[in-house]
């Protein structure tokens, strides 16, 4: 196991999971004075979560 790719899936499995409960929660961001809206965080957690389970897999390998 490499270190850079277990602190990878780490660190997008995190994100992902911040991504799903913000969902779950609805909890509102708000940058510079714009909200940012709750549908953003459903291609986030696609995004970040595919990547963690690619690099999971790509890691086993």
């Amino acid at each position: 196991m490499k270190p850079f790719t277990t602190l990878a899936v780490v660190l997008f499995s995190l994100i992902s999971l911040v991504h799903i409960l913000r969902l779950i929660f609805r909890w509102e961001i708000v940058a510079a004075g714009w909200v940012l809206p709750i549908w953003v965080s459903i291609p986030g957690f696609i995004v970040t979560g595919g990547l963690a389970f690619l690099l999971a897999k790509e890691m086993r390998k």
